[in-house]
């Protein structure tokens, strides 16, 4: 792959970053596919906006949060450093967590089943971190280490593994997945349980091809996050699945 130039294009002397211009196109096409799903998990669409318009500035936030406090060396006593994601720097993981915490507390306020929204969110999530994942590649960032590999990405002179790739297209699968296991899922919280178990396989493997990983001490902090979500919802899916059978039996 060609070294990308990170600017897409100026408005009045200004720099409009292609890591903004695609985690903005990143935002609205799973926006769109959340507005035109809600009604299947008997949401009305308006609503759904209405957890966009909090979940989704919150969640950038989280992102950026998570990212600084781990690199907290790189950032302390520079507010506007901090604040500073035009060239990239936020965690999907920092994300998630802020954003599906302001999901709950909003359920509770509007009495809607959480499980449900999780569902339904899940789809949405994926695909934008499929198309998400490109900003990294226009700033250089979250790649892997060397390689001989023919779709190596040059970095400073190196061809090196295009983690962001990796992450992208096993993304862009995950979504269709998700849509088909939503479309005739068994129990609430499927979709959402299956994203975390499918994603955080992914994550830990490819986490440990990064260079460019936030740490926890001498651990990678996203494999230990990753392998932590993994056994937790892959013992909850067996629960919930276990529950859901007994219950069929029962009614039967």
């Amino acid at each position: 792959m060609p070294t990308p130039n990170p600017v897409a294009f100026k408005i009045f002397g200004m720099d409009i970053m292609w890591y903004g211009v695609i985690i903005a196109s990143a935002m609205v096409l799973a926006v769109i596919i959340l507005y035109r799903r809600a009604p299947i998990h008997k949401i009305s669409s308006e609503k759904s906006l209405d957890f966009v318009l909090l979940c989704v500035p919150l969640g950038v936030i989280g992102a950026r949060l998570y990212y600084v406090i781990f690199d907290w060396e790189n950032y302390a006593g520079d507010f506007y450093r901090a604040i500073n994601i035009r060239n990239g720097g936020l965690a999907i993981h920092g994300g998630l967590i802020l954003g599906f915490l302001t999901a709950a507390v909003l359920c509770r306020l509007w009495d809607i089943r959480p499980l449900n929204l999780l569902d339904l969110a899940a789809p949405s999530i994926a695909i934008a971190q499929s198309i998400g994942r490109w900003g990294n590649y226009f700033n250089q960032e979250a790649h892997g280490g060397p390689t001989n590999l023919p779709w190596g990405i040059l970095i400073d002179g190196q061809k090196v593994h295009p983690t962001f790739l990796y992450e992208s297209i096993w993304c862009f699968l995950l979504f269709f997945v998700l849509i088909f296991i939503d479309n005739n899922r068994k129990f609430e919280g499927q979709t959402f349980l299956l994203y975390g178990i499918l994603y955080s396989i992914e994550r830990f493997f490819v986490e440990g091809l990064r260079t460019d990983s936030l740490m926890i001490g001498p651990l990678k902090q996203a494999q230990v996050l990753s392998a932590s979500v993994f056994v937790i919802f892959l013992v909850i899916y067996i629960l919930q699945r276990r529950k859901n059978r007994y219950r069929n039996r029962i009614f039967y």
